[in-house]
């Protein structure tokens, strides 16, 4: 980072879900600043609307809020759903600009929804990364921060952030591919096909990973990508965490391992596990729409930029 407090001005906003309480956003903010940005809030983020973090209509301000202030980050206080309700009215150019202008958007889960519209409308690079909240706003006793996901963010931050690395299954060995990095949220990116907002990336690396879905809801969106023609048109796709999912009586041995067996045996398209991203507390940093290399060593996986 560079020592200009301008260059460092990180401007915290809710674009989504609730904020429950406001302590775990006091929290990220303070450390946040002790990181050495300077820490804004936008006036709306602690809104409360429902489960939305205020309206659609103070939401979308927001948003067009923070592309006109240009911060050098712009980090989503957390996602659960909220964003798809904006797409359609979503001023792209305005976001794109403030892209321009060196504003770095960051955030996951909901967050897909502005990542891969912005791809699609406008190009333009985005962070699928951490949120405020989820992860600097934890409590001591919550776990604190994770140390990874601080340094690969501030990293990312900082644009010295080229490369991140994940062990994956030995199948691969070899593999190389080059593309355009897109992906976040399975479900999110499943409720953009046909839809203005989703890309049209072939030739691809396509990262996905979800919270909360059954490994057969799993197989089922990415069967769904696979029909659609999305998955057969990509160099790779890269699976980060499916987490926080429960056993049923009616599994009888069907598992994640299943889903993804099935799936690969769908696609032409190389399908690797094992990237630390999604709704987990060890999370690396991502450039959603940057052109990237894919390779594996033995088990060894890298994505450099």
């Amino acid at each position: 980072m560079t020592s200009d407090p301008i260059a460092k001005r990180l401007l915290l906003f809710s674009p989504a879900g609730v904020l429950r309480s406001v302590l775990p956003l006091r929290r990220a903010a303070a450390r946040l600043g002790r990181l050495g940005f300077a820490v804004e809030t936008d006036e709306a983020a602690a809104l409360k609307t429902q489960r939305f973090a205020g309206d659609d209509e103070a939401r979308l301000a927001a948003l067009h809020r923070v592309a006109a202030a240009r911060p050098s980050v712009a980090l989503a206080t957390r996602g659960g759903y909220g964003l798809t309700r904006l797409l359609d009215r979503i001023d792209w150019k305005r976001i794109a600009k403030s892209v321009e202008g060196g504003t770095r958007w960051v955030g996951m889960s909901d967050m897909t929804s502005l990542q891969l519209g912005l791809l699609a409308h406008s190009g333009g690079v985005t962070w699928a990364g951490p949120l405020a909240c989820d992860d600097f706003g934890r409590s001591e006793s919550e776990g604190g921060v994770d140390d990874v996901t601080q340094a690969c963010f501030m990293e990312a931050m900082s644009g010295e952030l080229e490369a991140v690395g994940f062990r994956t299954e030995a199948a691969f060995d070899g593999l190389e591919a080059r593309g355009v990095l897109w992906g976040g949220n399975l479900c999110v990116v499943n409720s953009l096909l046909a839809t203005p907002h989703f890309p049209r990336i072939r030739s691809g690396i396509l990262f996905l990973e979800d919270v909360n879905e059954h490994p057969y809801r799993v197989e089922r969106n990415l069967l769904q990508l696979q029909q659609a023609g999305v998955l057969d048109a990509q160099r790779a796709i890269v699976l980060g965490a499916f987490t926080a999912w429960k056993k049923s009586p009616n599994d009888r041995g069907y598992s994640l391992k299943t889903a993804i067996a099935r799936v690969r045996a769908a696609t032409k398209t190389p399908i690797l596990t094992g990237l630390p991203f999604g709704h987990v507390p060890t999370k690396v940093s991502l450039p959603v729409g940057a052109r990237v290399r894919l390779l594996v060593d033995g088990r060894d996986a890298f994505i450099g930029w």
